[in-house]
Formats: C-alpha cells, structure tokens, sequence
C-alpha cells in the first residue's frame, strides 16, 4: 500500500561499496526523505573512505536494460543522475530520457574524486554538455566542477554568477553551483548560487569547521530531487537540500570530535 502512496525517485550513478556516497547515500537521502527509492548502476567502483582504487562501467546495453523494467512499473516522480564515466552511458541515458516519461533530471556531474581520481572520461563531459545537458532540470556542481565546464576561474560570487549563466546557455533549465570550495571564503558562510528561469538567488548558510565530508554532493542532488518527487518547488527543494546537508556536516563533525576525544581518552589511560 506504501508503494502506491509514496512518490518513486529514481538515481542513476555509480555504486561506492563504502557507502559513504552514490547510489548508497542517495537511496538513504531519498528514504529519509519518505520517497520510494529505485536505482540503476553506472559503475562499480573500488573504494574506501579515503581513495578510490579503480572502477568497472556499465555498458549503455546494461544501463538501459535496468531502467526500462523501473519505468515501466511505475511513474518516476523525480530523477537525479550521478556518475557517468563514458560518454555511451550518457547518450544512452538521454536517449532513454526523450524516449520515455522519465522526468527532466537534477543532474550531478561527477568529474573526479576528492582523491583527485578521475571519473569521467573526456568525450563523456563532451556528452554531457551537447546531449544531456538540453534536458537537464537542474545542473549541481561544485566549484571545480563549473570551473571545468566553463573554463573559467572561479574565486568569488561574480564568477559563480557568470558561471551559471554560461552552464544554463549550454542548455540547463537551472543551475545551483555549490560554494564550498572557494578559497576566499572570509564570512566563513556556506554560498551556494541558484540560477533558475526565474531568478538568481544567493543561498548563504552555516559554515560549519569539519574536515571535509563525503558524498554531499550526491546527497544534495538527490535530496533537490526527493523534494521534488513530493511536489515542492525547485527553490523550496534546494533550500530544504542545503540544510539537510548543514544537518549532515553538522553531525559528521560531532562525530569526528567525539570519536577524537574517546581515542584521546583510551590513549591516556
């Protein structure tokens, strides 16, 4: 009776066996978020919480052969898309996009780790700006991320406003590019930038002081989408993601300096 109640989201990204980040922490957003997770792999990656070691990659014939059973059963009421290291995967996956119902996507463009491991290959970020991009709802990178896609340096708001103007003339309905890299942070606010058909908003938040923390790029992607999947509106979603990512930075710290202090605590005895 719940899977009729409830709104399916559906991610399509790579699996972290570690969890600490695609389709793992994407299905945990979704569920937090009281939406019928589903999910179709991209890549299988081989990593820990500090590196990735390597990946093996879905071919476009197995990635379809996953979504299509899920459209089919039922209506997909949000869509988010994560890793895609091929540019097979992604013409695939805008294929299946004009092919089918499923919903415009909040689309993560997953360049590279934090360890710095690349996982996108060239010709597939070559796709994702002519082939998916057009069909995109909302974009999401982060700093990096939009410097690589525009080729611009980014170090302060006017560049992440004229980023965002030049990633939605590539086609995206909307662009939220994320500010937690920016070196100049001197406020210490967490700014993240949302450029919609609407408007460009200014979304300034808590900066919380924690070692950087894995996966809130795919758990705000995929929280926008959960929201989205329950009827918000895409500034209303981006707001309620951004503060549960807060929420989750919060926490992680708290974590880390409990786990740090009990350490400290054993040691001394």
């Amino acid at each position: 009776m719940m899977q009729n109640i409830q709104p399916i989201a559906l991610t399509i990204a790579g699996l972290d066996p570690s969890g600490g980040a695609g389709i793992i922490a994407d299905v945990s957003t979704f569920v937090q978020f009281g939406v019928r997770p589903a999910a179709a792999i991209t890549s299988l990656t081989f990593q820990n919480s500090e590196r990735v070691f390597g990946a093996t990659h879905e071919t476009a014939n197995s990635l379809r052969a996953q979504i299509l059973p899920v459209v089919e059963e039922g209506r997909i009421a949000a869509l988010k898309i994560g890793m895609l290291p091929t540019a097979d995967l992604v013409v695939e996956i805008a294929r299946l996009l004009t092919e089918t119902d499923l919903p415009a996507p909040i689309v993560d463009p997953v360049l590279q780790s934090t360890s710095g491991y690349s996982l996108m290959e060239k010709e597939a970020v070559e796709a994702l700006v002519t082939e998916l991009m057009p069909l995109t709802r909302l974009l999401t990178p982060n700093i990096p991320e939009a410097e690589t896609l525009t080729g611009l340096q980014i170090v302060d708001e006017a560049d992440m406003r004229e980023a965002a103007a030049m990633i939605r003339a590539m086609g995206a309905q909307a662009v939220l590019i994320k500010g937690g890299h920016l070196a100049n942070e001197s406020e210490r606010r967490a700014i993240d930038l949302l450029d919609s058909e609407e408007d460009v908003k200014v979304l300034s938040g808590e900066w919380i002081e924690s070692p950087p923390v894995r996966g809130t790029g795919c758990i705000l992607s995929s929280a926008v989408a959960a929201c989205l999947a329950r009827g918000m509106s895409l500034e209303e979603s981006v707001v309620a993601g951004k503060k549960f990512v807060t929420e989750t930075i919060r926490h992680d710290a708290g974590l880390t300096q409990r786990v740090a202090g009990d350490s400290g605590n054993i040691a001394g005895r």
